[in-house]
């Protein structure tokens, strides 16, 4: 269950998000900067003579939400990769387009005759494109078969995905990212292994044998024989295991030594077949036996209804994707935008449908080429970007979208998200709502911060081209100075770049590093 906080802490974020939904900003007149804005300037650009940006980009932009002013900038013009700062758009077209209550629906239909307890003719799986399907819904589904009476199917057992187009994988992915979850293939029938959902991967446990050298034990959640499991680990004295997918196959290799459990969350090859075994084994256990094969093909027009089962709202779903950074929500929306728009389920129908929201809410020069940003040919200005974010107040699904964002430092993984241990003990902490973004030389964290004299402030920071290590750091003492921000009064000591807390090392999204999440 989606966890939310209890006490005083729930108390200070109704009260941020009761103000960040009070509307959008009114452009002020120029004027001279107040004090506040000076001493504001002159630390952030002490921040940015960090020497890790010396050879990288950084795009800086910090702006009243309520009046629109800029009150820093930096390449506000300049186009960056935004990695998963562009799921801030895509998330809201979704809302926009689909609505708060859109839900996902998989279904389980026939065009067969029923004599008694056998039907005559195939059984349909017919996938929406829901992400929240585990294999304990799967079971479900072949229940209601089994308790409708159906005891034999003549016919096969046929996979509808044609939902969505047969395109798995983004144009620009990274091929050597496909095996990982983070990169899951897209399908409208798809299967997640835990309640993160993590749509089209499987979760690979190795376990240490029974003595020094022995076999390690491998397992998958869900169990499936969609995987082939090539077993090479050994029990050893330390845990150094390497679980990788073969590419183009679902050979799943298991290297290294085992000293305790450890898990891997892999991406499969066709997760339309990865749902089919689910559901037919399933199906075998309830006692439905399925006779023919498992084909694939579009549920005919006629074919009544046998089981059906719906997602969550997308209101509800926004918390998972959002808070976790889910590329493969991010990739599924697109298409069902598409398919909503335009009836196709493809990534450029979905994208010109996300492309169009952008430009009416102030993104106009921009490149969208996936929904999770992936891809490294997506970009954006930081300028822009800030527009957006105050568009975004206006919006009468403001709230919940703004809520669904990670918070910083609070440690509750569903309310904190990729934001849960950063920034923790700050005027930061609890006030922050942002999205993450990070691929290798890629960084970046835009969204909401509310200012010591409670001046609601939008800032985008973006990051290309870093050589060294990770600057989030450098995110996060910008974001705790905004929220030391008083128009009026000046903060105090200047910020130093030597009070940057230091960054442990990762290139990654906290929520990619399973199975512990930072």
């Amino acid at each position: 269950m989606l966890r939310r906080p209890a006490g005083p802490l729930a108390a200070v974020l109704l009260t941020l998000s009761l103000t960040w939904a009070s509307g959008v900003a009114v452009p002020a007149e120029a004027a001279d900067p107040a004090p506040g804005v000076a001493d504001l300037v002159k630390d952030l650009d002490q921040l940015l003579t960090d020497s890790r940006l010396t050879v990288a980009r950084a795009g800086v932009v910090v702006k009243s939400a309520a009046t629109g002013e800029q009150l820093y900038a930096q390449d506000t013009g300049k186009v960056f990769a935004p990695a998963s700062n562009m799921k801030l758009v895509t998330s809201a077209a979704a809302v926009d387009t689909l609505g708060l209550d859109h839900r996902f629906t998989t279904s389980v239909l026939s065009k067969g005759r029923r004599s008694g307890r056998t039907l005559t003719g195939d059984l349909y799986l017919k996938g929406t494109g829901d992400p929240t399907m585990l294999a304990a819904d799967y079971d479900a589904l072949a229940a209601e078969v089994a308790a409708a009476g159906v005891r034999v199917v003549t016919g096969r057992l046929v996979a509808d995905d044609t939902w969505f187009d047969d395109q798995r994988l983004g144009t620009d992915w990274a091929q050597d990212d496909e095996p990982y979850y983070y990169a899951g293939q897209i399908s409208a029938l798809t299967a997640s292994p835990d309640p993160d959902f993590d749509a089209g991967s499987v979760i690979v446990s190795v376990e240490p044998g029974a003595s020094a050298g022995a076999r390690a034990k491998v397992t998958t959640t869900p169990p499936t024989s969609h995987v082939t499991i090539d077993n090479r680990a050994t029990t050893g004295p330390e845990t150094d295991v390497l679980v990788t997918r073969v590419h183009g196959t679902n050979r799943v290799v298991v290297t290294g030594t085992v000293a305790a459990r450890y898990e891997e969350w892999i991406a499969v090859d066709d997760p339309t077949g990865y749902a089919a075994s689910l559901f037919r084994a399933a199906l075998a256990r309830h006692g439905v036996k399925v006779q023919g094969p498992t084909g694939r093909g579009a549920t005919p027009a006629s074919a009544a209804g046998v089981a059906e089962r719906e997602s969550m709202p997308l209101g509800e779903l926004l918390v998972p994707f959002m808070k976790l950074s889910n590329n493969m929500h991010a990739e599924i929306l697109v298409k069902t935008m598409g398919r909503e728009v335009s009836g196709a389920g493809t990534w450029s129908a979905g994208l010109a449908v996300v492309a169009k929201f952008a430009a009416a809410n102030g993104v106009s020069t921009a490149r969208f080429r996936d929904g999770s940003g992936l891809s490294r040919m997506d970009g954006v200005t930081p300028g822009e970007l800030t527009a957006y974010l105050i568009a975004l107040r206006g919006k009468p699904w403001f709230r919940t979208w703004y809520d669904a964002l990670p918070i910083a430092g609070v440690s509750d993984r569903f309310t904190g998200g990729t934001l849960r241990s950063r920034m923790t003990g700050t005027p930061a902490a609890g006030n922050v709502h942002a999205k993450t973004g990070s691929l290798t030389g890629v960084t970046g964290l835009s969204g909401y911060v509310t200012g010591a004299d409670g001046e609601p402030l939008v800032f985008s920071i973006l990051i290309n081209d870093y050589l060294s290590a990770s600057p989030k750091n450098l995110e996060d003492a910008i974001a705790v100075r905004l929220a030391r921000f008083s128009r009026d009064t000046p903060a105090g000591a200047a910020v130093s770049p030597l009070r940057v807390q230091p960054w442990e090392a990762s290139d990654v999204e906290c929520s990619w590093r399973k199975p512990v999440q930072c």
